[in-house]
C-alpha cells in the first residue's frame, strides 16, 4: 500500500487529492477499527457486561449504617387540664449509631433468573455488534466495488477516447482533402467530447465515493482511494443447501430471534416468583443515648441488636400475579413466531441471493461474447471505412457498440463480485 500526493498530473478531478491504494482486506479491516457506528455497538456491549456485574450484586446482603448526634430539650410535663406541672430536665446531647444488614434467602429463584435475563442481553448486544460488522463490512465491500467499477469504466472510456482521437485525425485528413463533409468531421469531434463528459463524470464520481469512505475507514478526507490489485471473478460456488444450513446456523438475526424467546421464558419466571413468599435473613446492632425510657433519665448508652428471619408476602399478588403470568406467556408466543417469520425471510433472502449470483454469472459470459463481437465488429468497420467502403456514422456505431460492450463487460465481472458477497452476508457470515 502506498501514499502518492497528486498534483496537476491529476486530470479531470476537482481538487488535489492524495492517492491512497488499499487493498479490499485492509478496507474490511480498517472499518472495523474506525466505523463509528461499531464504536456505537461497542459501548453498548459494554454497558451490557457492566449490566450482568450490576446485577450479580443482588445476591450480596444489604448493608446500612447510619449515625447522628441531636440537641435534646428538657421534657415539659401537663396535668390533664393542659396546665404545666413540672419541667424536667435532660442530658442535652444525644446520638444514636445503628448497623442493619439483611439477606434476601428466597424469592423463587428472581436473583438468579434477574442475573440470566442481563446474561442474555448481554448475548443480544454481542449478536447487535456482529450484526453491524456485517453491514459495515458489506458497506465497505460495496464501495470498495464500485470504486473499482469507476476506474475500470474510466480506463475503458479513455482507450476508446484514444481510437476515437485515431478516427478524428483521419477524417480531419479527409476533410482537408475534400473527401468528407464537414458534418463527418463534427460527429467524430462530439463522440470525444461525450467521452470527454462520460470520464469527468466518473473521475468526480470516484472523488466522492472516496471522500464517503474516508469517514467510515478513518482516513483524511483528501483520498482518492485506488484498489491495489485486480479483482478476480474465480470464486467457487457450493450448492444452495450449504448456504441455506449456513444461514440456519450462523446467522445473528437468528441467534438474536432465539435468545428474545428465552429472555421472554426468564420473565414468565419472574413473573411467577411472585407467587411465593420472601424469606430473608437480617441482623442489627444499635446503640443510642440518653435513656429516656427511665426516670431519671439516664445520661448512658443502650445497646441493642438483633438477629432473625422475616417473612414477607403481598395477598395482592394472588390476584394480580395469573394476569402478568399470561402477559408474559403471549411475549413468549410473539417472540417464538418472531424467530419463524425471521427465518422465513433469512431463507428468502438466501435464494434470492443464489439465484441473483448465477445470474450475474451467466451475464458475464454473455457480455464476454457481445464483446468479443463488439470488437470484432469495430475493426471490420475500421477496416472498410479506410478503404472507404463505410460512411463515418457506421464508424461511429461501430466505436460507440463497442465502448458499450466493454464498459457493460467491466461492470458484469464487478457485479458477479458483488453479488458473491450478497450472498454471503444473505448467511450472516461476512
Amino acid at each position: 500500500m502506498g501514499i502518492i500526493l497528486l498534483h496537476c498530473s491529476v486530470k479531470g478531478y476537482a481538487q488535489e487529492l492524495t492517492l491512497y491504494r488499499l487493498s479490499l482486506e485492509h478496507a474490511i479491516e480498517m472499518g472495523l477499527n474506525n466505523h463509528q457506528q461499531l464504536k456505537i455497538s461497542q459501548t453498548r456491549l459494554q454497558a451490557s457486561e457492566d449490566q450482568v456485574k450490576v446485577s450479580k450484586l443482588e445476591r450480596l446482603p444489604s448493608v446500612n449504617f447510619s449515625a447522628n448526634a441531636f440537641y435534646l430539650g428538657d421534657a415539659l410535663l401537663l396535668n390533664p387540664d393542659w396546665s404545666k406541672a413540672q419541667t424536667v430536665e435532660m442530658p442535652h446531647f444525644g446520638n444514636t449509631f445503628s448497623l442493619q444488614a439483611s439477606q434476601l434467602l428466597y424469592k423463587g429463584g428472581v436473583i438468579r433468573k434477574s442475573i440470566e435475563i442481563a446474561e442474555l442481553q448481554q448475548q443480544l448486544a454481542e449478536l447487535d455488534l456482529t450484526g453491524n460488522e456485517q453491514d459495515i463490512k458489506f458497506l465497505i465491500i460495496s464501495s470498495y466495488l464500485d470504486i473499482h467499477k469507476l476506474i475500470n469504466q474510466i480506463h475503458v472510456l479513455e482507450q476508446n477516447k484514444i481510437l476515437a482521437e485515431q478516427l478524428l485525425a483521419n477524417i480531419t485528413h479527409s476533410y482537408g482533402q475534400d473527401m468528407v463533409t464537414r458534418n463527418e468531421l463534427i460527429r467524430a469531434e462530439l463522440q470525444i467530447r461525450n467521452i470527454d463528459q462520460a470520464i469527468l463524470t466518473m473521475k468526480n464520481n470516484h472523488a466522492i465515493l472516496s471522500n464517503q469512505m474516508s469517514y467510515a475507514l478513518g482516513l483524511p478526507h483528501d483520498v482518492l482511494i485506488f484498489p491495489d490489485k485486480e479483482v478476480r471473478n474465480d470464486i467457487l460456488i457450493q450448492p444452495q443447501s450449504h448456504y441455506m444450513d449456513l444461514a440456519r446456523q450462523r446467522h445473528p438475526a437468528l441467534q438474536t430471534a432465539e435468545t428474545n424467546i428465552q429472555i421472554a421464558e426468564k420473565n414468565v419466571g419472574i413473573q411467577k416468583s411472585n407467587w411465593f413468599p420472601a424469606i430473608s435473613a437480617f441482623g442489627g446492632y444499635n446503640m443510642q443515648r440518653p435513656l429516656t425510657t427511665t426516670t431519671p433519665v439516664l445520661d448512658m448508652y443502650n445497646n441493642t441488636w438483633q438477629v432473625g428471619v422475616s417473612l414477607n408476602f403481598n395477598i395482592d399478588n394472588l390476584f394480580r400475579t395469573k394476569q402478568q403470568v399470561n402477559l408474559s406467556k403471549s411475549h413468549v408466543r410473539t417472540t417464538q413466531e418472531a424467530l419463524t417469520f425471521t427465518e422465513q425471510n433469512i431463507e428468502i433472502g438466501v435464494h434470492a441471493a443464489y439465484v441473483k449470483y448465477q445470474e450475474a454469472q451467466q451475464q458475464v459470459l454473455l457480455m464476454e461474447e457481445s464483446k468479443r463481437l463488439a470488437n470484432e465488429n469495430y475493426e471490420i468497420v475500421r477496416n472498410k471505412y479506410l478503404n472507404q467502403l463505410a460512411i463515418t456514422a457506421e464508424m461511429t456505431d461501430a466505436s460507440n457498440a463497442k465502448l458499450n460492450a466493454e464498459l457493460e463487460h467491466a461492470n458484469t465481472v464487478i457485479n458477479a463480485l458483488f453479488q458473491y458477497y450478497n450472498l454471503i452476508k444473505a448467511t450472516g457470515t461476512l
